[in-house]
């Protein structure tokens, strides 16, 4: 049973301080929210995760069942199970989804791969989550709209398997249908055994996935952590009230 643990973590970017101490573990087939507003250190925390080399971390530890991992570059923590659902997904020009998807899994699996097996789970992910198989020859998130975005998101979440994924507001830019598909997606990941770090400002998806635990994250540290009555006591009160309470 993997766990990531992030022990008192401090991360800047340019030379700001953006996160102050964090700590939080997750294991696999958990799904953690982590909500607060804008510029409480959410993304930094999931890019400094991942190894973005312009979040330097200036303290603390990143570890993978016991093993630090804060010097190991993205590919390499990719290959330890870790996985980042992007808030802005990247257009990417001339490669198709299904040939981008193709490539990630054979390399995740050392090159062990059968494009047989691969083409007939990447057909039923593509039906789960209501895309048509027009995508699979579509270049990667050009023209797609913000809910088919984040579906492609998620398509690659279920396809990979990751062990802990990341997943940085990934209902935002998305309208109910895409909302209620995405969320599908991240239930069926956890029932699969993927721990998840759910990142959101609001409670909308959370409606439709409940938490294990949720964690607010305020000026760059988690200032309470509880489980669902959390986020529907934010969605009444505020973030500034659970900062002074």
């Amino acid at each position: 049973m993997t766990e990531l643990e992030i022990k008192d973590l401090h991360v800047s970017v340019a030379g700001k301080k953006i996160l102050n101490g964090v700590n939080l573990k997750i294991k696999q087939g958990e799904l953690h929210a982590l909500m607060g507003p804008n510029g409480s250190g959410k993304s930094t925390l999931s890019y400094a995760l991942m190894g973005h080399p312009k979040y330097k971390i200036e303290g603390g530890e990143i570890l993978i069942d016991g093993e630090g991992i804060t010097q190991l570059k993205p590919d390499k923590r990719a290959k330890l199970g870790l996985f980042l659902g992007f808030q802005y997904p990247v257009e990417v020009p001339g490669v198709t989804l299904k040939n981008f998807m193709w490539k990630t899994y054979k390399s995740m699996n050392n090159g062990n791969s059968s494009f047989v097996e691969f083409n007939e789970m990447f057909s039923e992910k593509l039906e789960s989550l209501g895309m048509d198989k027009s995508f699979a020859t579509r270049y990667l998130n050009e023209g797609f709209s913000g809910g088919e975005k984040k579906r492609a998101e998620v398509l690659q979440l279920s396809v990979l398997k990751p062990k802990i994924a990341i997943c940085d507001e990934i209902d935002s830019g998305t309208d109910v249908d895409a909302l209620k598909i995405v969320a599908n997606g991240l239930k069926k990941a956890v029932e699969e055994n993927t721990g998840i770090l759910l990142i959101t400002h609001y409670q909308r998806i959370l409606n439709h996935v409940k938490p294990d635990f949720v964690h607010v994250l305020i000026d760059g540290r988690i200032v309470k952590s509880g489980d669902y009555n959390l986020a529907k006591e934010i969605e009444e009160k505020g973030y500034e009230a659970i900062a002074n309470g």
